[in-house]
């Protein structure tokens, strides 16, 4: 690991008093996003491709972690200007499509 890395880690541990940051590595932070990515998509090859993996069995360790249980229902707005649509993007929705010269938009409730 990083030399520098770990001195730093220990600190930010000691003084926010939560020893579990010390466990925190790189591969930590690939294995979030694994996760988080295949949560939002669904689609495991596309986390394969991200991830590289050559064996789609090394991806799918990562399904295990994810509960489709929850509500899968969206917020959806219609953009009609560049602003709307700006400030829409801004709130954290994410673009879906186009209909009509409108700009339709998703966010997740």
């Amino acid at each position: 690991m990083d030399r520098t890395l770990v001195p730093r880690q220990r600190a930010v541990a000691k003084k926010l008093g939560t020893p579990d940051i010390e466990r925190i590595t790189f591969k930590t932070f690939r294995h979030w996003k694994a996760t988080t990515e295949y949560h939002k998509t669904k689609d495991i090859l596309h986390v394969k491709e991200l991830l590289g993996h050559k064996n789609i069995q090394n991806t799918l360790v990562y399904t295990h972690l994810v509960s489709f249980d929850e509500d899968d229902t969206y917020l959806i707005k219609v953009a009609s200007t560049l602003e709307e649509f700006t400030k829409l993007l801004e709130l954290g929705f994410e673009y879906v499509t186009e209909y009509d010269c409108k700009k339709i938009v998703r966010k997740r409730k």
